[in-house]
């Protein structure tokens, strides 16, 4: 008792008591073994005079035979029992007197004292009495080490949740959030001091009513609470979780979040108890309406801006795809922003189907070099017909090897318009609106170096002059003069094939190619419009004014050097025409 008093540890008690009963009996030898059950770890062997190799044969022998284990395993009977055990401690040259097995109130086998006669001795041992006691005692013993090892634990488990608790109160305090506990029926609301804190209240300043927290709630949120409270009442939702304004002790309002479940439920459904968290969002809401106040900025510009801002993304297994597209996209591509799932193949089906090739290769050399992407290309809406637009990006390789382009597209079609009357007003004589000589000089090296590679014949070259020509600027005027040139550039035109070409190389000097064609064909050809000249004289008002036209004729060759060489033949061959009484045709020596 003494040792229980003074919560000394099983295993010095049950050796006290072994002492103990081999001193008044000389000739016992005594073996405890104890189950897992009472000692709360692994079962117990414990001996007086075995050696420990003795000892640990002994519990090895015993759990060989199932006699002692985790759970303690015993035969069924004590006969059993006794026959086990003395064929164990026989292998050690001891004889087994008796068993006296332990339960707890429960019957539950705790474990058992074996009584063994020491070699060479005389037996000697207690009477019933003594052993009832024995089996008393040691099972207090025991029960009284299992309770301790009870209260051990549920000590540890005391201290981790008391730790728990604290270091949960501790993150609470910590996050701006608050606790409250509502009991439904009653009408009140109980709140954590840490929840008063947000709104600037003392412990003592704010009561428990759940009808006064309602008044503190911002009248345009109001009703949007109760309906969530109701839905939440109704088991309409797993938890209450809602959003709003709530006024502190100073007359601001803050933004929080606040979080709770019905944990308690009438026998009918009906709550009874609710418990919540409330958080103060009031930064992060701040945060958020700046940042959704940035995006609508952006998107105001982007959708503002005549053009398309867009966001493009080729993943590295060659899956293209949209992830941003402004308004612009309904006049760039006549399409919307939620067409964006399809856009690519959208867009891909509106580029003109002679630009889609440079289109596609300008994207993927983008995308490999990750170079600047820049190109023009034509696309046929069906709205606006067919348009020019101008892309430009920026591209960027992802850690997923997918490329992201950011770029812009808008409309260039009148940028083009005014590029193209440019590029004629460079290339076209204005007034007789066919090739001037610079852009015919041009054309002409061109024709000379298909020939010179072989890819076309020898081509005939022209030089017409109307004859007299200044006369009829003199006697008519110049307005006369311009009519002239301009009959006689129809002319021209509408005699030529799709592979001929003419310009205006002077003032009342024409030049013509005609390619792939001989001397005889290209005779035929200025008499042709020699005929046509003459059959359509200028109508000048009230005057018809008939004009003629001298032509040189020379052949344009691949051993030329430059398109000068065949100019120049044909123009001393026109020089020649002229000389001989005009109006007529007169080809250049070889």
């Amino acid at each position: 008792m003494s040792a229980i008093a003074g919560n000394t540890s099983l295993d010095v008690s049950l050796r006290q008591i072994m002492a103990s009963l081999e001193a008044h009996y000389p000739a016992l030898q005594t073996i405890v073994v104890v189950s897992s059950e009472a000692t709360g770890e692994g079962s117990l062997l414990i001996t007086s005079d075995l050696s420990a190799a003795s000892a640990d044969s002994c519990l090895k022998n015993m759990r060989d035979l199932s006699l002692v284990a985790e759970d303690f395993l015993l035969p069924e009977t004590e006969a059993d029992l006794r026959a086990a055990w003395r064929g164990v401690v026989q292998k050690h040259g001891l004889t087994l007197i008796e068993s006296i097995p332990f339960f707890d109130a429960r019957r539950t086998l705790l474990g058992a004292l074996f009584l063994l006669n020491k070699p060479q001795l005389p037996s000697s041992q207690p009477n019933a009495q003594v052993f009832e006691e024995l089996a008393s005692l040691i099972a207090n013993l025991l029960q009284h080490a299992h309770h301790q090892q009870q209260n051990q634990r549920a000590n540890a488990l005391a201290e981790q949740s008391q730790a728990s608790m604290l270091r949960m109160a501790l993150a609470i305090e910590g996050s701006a959030t608050g606790i409250w506990d509502r009991d439904i029926q009653s009408g009140q609301i109980h709140y954590s001091p840490g929840w008063k804190a947000i709104l600037g209240y003392a412990d003592a300043e704010i009561s428990n009513r759940i009808e006064d927290s309602y008044t503190r709630l911002h009248p345009e949120d109001l009703a949007y609470v109760q309906a969530t409270i109701k839905a939440h009442f109704e088991g309409r939702t797993e938890q209450y979780v809602v959003e709003h304004r709530v006024r502190c002790k100073d007359g601001s309002y803050k933004w929080i979040s606040s979080r709770g479940k019905v944990v308690s439920r009438a026998e009918d459904g009906s709550p009874l108890r609710m418990i919540g968290t409330t958080t103060d969002i009031t930064a992060m809401r701040t945060l958020s309406q700046r940042l959704q106040e940035s995006a609508d900025l952006v998107t105001c510009l982007t959708n503002e801006v005549p053009g398309l801002a867009y966001q493009y993304c080729m993943h590295a297994n060659g899956e293209e795809r949209f992830t941003y597209l402004s308004e612009g996209i309904r006049d760039i591509y006549e399409l919307s922003p939620a067409q964006m799932p399809d856009a690519v193949t959208l867009v891909h089906a509106r580029i003109h189907p002679d630009d889609f090739p440079a289109y596609r290769n300008a994207v993927l050399k983008s995308a490999s070099r990750l170079e600047h992407l820049h190109l023009e290309y034509r696309v046929n809406l069906p709205q606006q017909g067919m348009r020019w637009r101008q892309k430009d990006a920026k591209p960027r390789r992802l850690p997923d090897g997918s490329t992201l382009w950011h770029g812009f597209i808008t409309d260039v079609t009148e940028h083009k318009r005014i590029e193209q009357e440019l590029q004629e007003l460079a290339t076209i004589d204005f007034l007789t609106q066919i090739p001037n000589r610079r852009s015919f000089m041009g054309r002409m090296e061109e024709e000379l170096a298909r020939i010179q590679r072989g890819a076309s014949k020898a081509a005939a070259v022209l030089m017409c002059d109307l004859d007299n020509f200044k006369l009829i600027n003199d006697t008519h005027g110049h307005a006369v003069g311009d009519l002239v040139l301009r009959h006689f550039a129809h002319i021209l035109h509408d005699e030529l094939r799709k592979s001929d070409y003419a310009g205006r190389v002077g003032g009342e000097e024409f030049a013509v190619v005609l390619a792939g064609t001989s001397i005889a064909d290209a005779t035929i050809f200025a008499e042709r419009v020699q005929k046509q000249l003459l059959d359509t004289p200028v109508n000048a008002h009230t005057y018809i004014i008939p004009v003629t036209v001298s032509i040189g004729i020379a052949i344009m060759q691949a051993s030329d050097i430059d398109a000068d060489v065949s100019l120049s033949s044909s123009d001393m061959a026109l020089y020649r025409a002229k000389e001989s009484g005009r109006n007529r045709i007169v080809v250049a020596a070889d």
